[in-house]
């Protein structure tokens, strides 16, 4: 991701065993050789400085912090109610009667919690999603657009989470002492088939993909990707304009459907060189391979989070079950108290996974300055993200751990005004990747 502060979820161990659950949410460098020529050489030796937040921004952002807090202890809430008032219990008693088979009995009982915890978060979602944006001016969306796209991603959700919850309550029953284990390995290549056929099944849903208008600029951009190796169609751009008036671009899919995706609003307000850093920036992800890295650093994260949800929830199902109506961690009934640890586990381990996240990106940062040299069009490109997307240059010490999964737009600016190696006769770290 280039234009963003915060990806809309970051892979950790609650969206992974989530996704498992419920369905929410969604090789060394080749020899070294001679770089060919840079889009443009950089003749703009002198810093571009960092300029300070509108007031306006630093709203935004204070109000985020909070309201994304609010979120977290409000989905907290949800859970532990479920469990206390006895709910989760009289829709587990429910499923069994109507289902009579168990994996049946499991498929409805996921599909009924999905939508259920839809309603009850619709409130504080519809606010954050449509009235704050429209509110401060990033949104296009109309109402029904909105709402469409939460039904639609809503009822994704609901149905995966139905056809696959049984899997690892199933891995519960039968193997109670090393379950998480089970599932941790299972949600490896699940996670794979998501992040593969999300963006040919899932993504055009909500809009529309394709080729680039500017064919001028698509041979550029596809001239920049040969350089690096890249010689399919890869790019695409997304008409988001319908819905946001923010900017981004970012890499998603694996094998036949990886691809470059750039947001219609992105293209519309950079410059065509600024535009080309952009891209350096998103073939850097590519070619470094960070989308199956982030994947195999959540299963490690997942690990440690199933080992948490396990061992804390036998302890509390033995004082509290009886209360909660579970008698073991199997239980449909359970399915609340699962998701509750595993959140609880997601926000303890999220520190590590922004902290990976933010060096991925730096090193995309870095590949793109490599192949293209063009500092000045990058600092110049973060200051229009900056202004757009309502950013503040550099966030509060709580944003960035606990939510920043990218550098601060401030230090983005302050790596491209200092690094340069090629400027004094510095080896480049990725000058193998690059061709002529």
């Amino acid at each position: 991701m280039y234009g963003s502060t915060e990806r809309p979820r970051w892979i950790l161990p609650s969206a992974v065993l989530v996704l498992t659950l419920l369905g929410f949410t969604l090789a060394g460098a080749p020899a070294s050789v001679e770089l060919g020529p840079t889009i443009g050489a950089e003749d703009a030796t002198q810093a571009v400085p960092v300029p300070p937040a509108s007031p306006l921004a630093i709203r935004y952002h204070t109000t985020g912090n909070w309201l994304w807090l609010l979120g977290e202890v409000w989905s907290v809430l949800i859970l532990v109610g479920l469990l206390v008032s006895g709910v989760s219990g009289q829709l587990q008693r429910f499923t069994e009667r109507i289902g009579r088979r168990w994996v049946i009995s499991v498929a409805i009982y996921a599909f009924l919690l999905s939508l259920l915890l839809y309603m009850l978060e619709l409130p504080l979602h519809y606010y954050r999603g449509f009235i704050r944006q429209h509110a401060y001016g990033l949104s296009n969306q109309t109402f029904a657009k909105w709402f469409g796209d939460s039904v639609k991603a809503t009822m994704i959700s609901a149905c995966v989470g139905a056809l696959v919850a049984w899997v690892p309550l199933r891995l519960i029953q039968r193997s109670p002492r090393r379950w998480w284990l089970w599932t941790t390995l299972l949600s490896l290549p699940f996670l794979f088939c998501v992040v593969l056929l999300k963006p040919i099944w899932v993504d055009p849903l909500f809009n529309e993909f394709g080729p680039m208008k500017n064919q001028a600029l698509e041979a550029e951009i596809l001239e920049l990707a040969g350089r690096v190796g890249i010689h399919e169609q890869r790019v695409f751009e997304v008409e988001k304009s319908v819905d946001t008036k923010a900017v981004n671009a970012y890499v998603t899919g694996l094998l036949g459907t990886k691809r470059i995706v750039l947001w219609n609003t992105l293209l519309d307000q950079l410059s065509d060189r600024e535009v080309l850093v952009v891209m350096g920036h998103e073939i850097g992800h590519y070619v470094l391979g960070h989308v199956p890295r982030t994947i195999l650093l959540s299963s490690l994260l997942t690990l440690a989070g199933l080992v948490f949800t396990d061992q804390l929830g036998r302890s509390l199902i033995a004082r509290h079950g009886a209360r909660f109506g579970v008698g073991q961690l199997s239980d449909l009934a359970a399915l609340p108290l699962i998701l509750l640890l595993i959140q609880l586990a997601s926000l303890g381990l999220a520190p590590i996974g922004n902290l990976y996240s933010r060096y991925q990106e730096t090193e995309a940062d870095r590949f793109a300055l490599e192949l293209t040299r063009s500092n000045s069009e990058a600092a110049h490109a973060f200051i229009k993200i900056q202004q757009t997307n309502l950013a503040v240059p550099y966030p509060s010490l709580f944003h960035r751990i606990w939510r920043g999964t990218h550098p601060s737009i401030g230090e983005r600016i302050d790596f491209c005004n200092r690094y340069h190696p090629w400027r004094e006769g510095r080896p480049l770290k990725y000058s193998g990747w690059m061709h002529r």
